[in-house]
């Protein structure tokens, strides 16, 4: 904090609040004990009541900058107040001795200056007595909003650290589940791929270089957590051109993306593991054919993504154990990651038979979005 208070900007902010507040002090004791002297009907005191409240609190002033400095240099702790605070009588008398001080030297330089002859401030050892209640109440009151404000910033910065702490654990967690999801697509690609080496090598080898190009997408966007949605229909395209070679007319895919959404952010490779899911598990055990329909829709401020197959769906006593996979387990937990509780994700058998999956998130452009911290779930 003491650093803080040095910093040019903030120190001329300080300096002004400072004077300002010493300057309406003054006017306001000045007013106070002027008004006194009118209604007492005596005279003449306006200069000298001027002299007197604004020599005073400026005094007072000056000398309080010297104990808020203090009090940060020598802070009372729960581990030495007992050894400090005899340090802090110590230098109430001394803030008391010096203000009384400056008091006298100011006002007997000023006053014959002003026209006013020599200031009679009275027997000295009395006038130390006497200003000593009032400095007292200011020593204290001074030493305990210092040691108040501090407390509160170190609070503060705590709970930005924690904060800043918070969101870093979580972009590592982001991290981590997305590098997990690469690899696991890799794997089962090149699975894919050495199914069919042996049967169609050119069809293997063109499945080789859409791989190298989805991956080549992959790594040009490596640290990024959210594409927009035509990105990531790009992206989806490019792992089902891996696919297609394979499956030929077999594989059926139909979109359905209401118009105007296409900048709405989502989650990298959000779609593909749903996709990938279906092609592994919807094909048609004689035929081998697979239909999947990919929707997207804006409703209510939310982005709904929907994954629909022809398959044979799940068993009601399977569905809450699909989620277990690699792929899809991820999908879930990076959802809770970015969105909180926010975001939905629903898996379920499809009112006309196959297996229906869907995903609903914020609709938001541009910047990430960041979810309320109460609201907020992690794994």
């Amino acid at each position: 904090m003491t650093k803080d208070l040095l910093k040019p900007r903030r120190r001329m902010i300080i300096f002004a609040l400072w004077f300002g507040a010493a300057t309406s002090i003054a006017l306001l004791r000045f007013c106070y004990r002027y008004l006194d002297d009118l209604a007492h009907q005596k005279t003449g005191t306006f200069l000298p009541r001027l002299i007197e409240e604004s020599t005073g609190i400026y005094t007072s002033a000056l000398l309080f900058v010297g104990v808020v400095f203090f009090t940060l240099s020598f802070r009372l702790q729960r581990e030495n107040w007992r050894r400090r605070l005899p340090v802090y009588v110590l230098g109430m008398v001394c803030f008391s001795a010096a203000h009384t001080t400056l008091m006298a030297l100011t006002r007997q330089l000023i006053f014959p200056l002003a026209g006013l002859g020599e200031y009679d401030y009275g027997i000295m050892f009395y006038r130390y007595l006497m200003e000593f209640s009032n400095q007292v109440i200011f020593y204290w009151l001074t030493v305990t909003l210092t040691h108040l404000i501090a407390l509160y910033r170190e609070s503060r910065a705590r709970e930005l650290q924690t904060a800043q702490l918070e969101a870093e654990l979580a972009q590592a967690q982001l991290q981590a589940l997305q590098s997990q999801i690469q690899p696991h697509f890799l794997f089962n690609a090149l699975n894919t791929i050495s199914a069919v080496i042996y049967e169609d090598a050119q069809t293997a080898d063109m499945m080789i270089v859409r791989l190298s190009n989805f991956l080549r997408g992959l790594l040009n966007s490596s640290q990024v957590q959210e594409v927009t949605l035509q990105e990531e229909l790009n992206f989806l395209n490019l792992y089902l051109d891996i696919m297609r070679p394979r499956f030929e007319e077999r594989l059926q895919i139909t979109f359905a993306v209401e118009q105007g959404i296409q900048e709405a952010l989502v989650p990298k490779l959000i779609l593909q593991p749903l996709v990938e899911n279906s092609i592994k598990h919807a094909a048609d055990p004689i035929s081998g054919a697979v239909n999947i329909e990919v929707e997207a829709t804006r409703n209510n401020g939310s982005l709904w993504l929907q994954v629909k197959d022809n398959g044979p769906g799940l068993p009601t006593d399977e569905q809450t154990n699909l989620t277990t996979g690699v792929g899809l387990s991820n999908t879930v937990k990076r959802l809770k990651h970015l969105y909180g509780n926010q975001q939905k994700f629903v898996i379920a058998n499809a009112d006309l038979g196959g297996l229906l999956i869907q995903v609903s998130l914020p609709y938001h452009l541009g910047e990430p979005f960041n979810p309320p911290r109460k609201e907020s779930s992690y794994d």
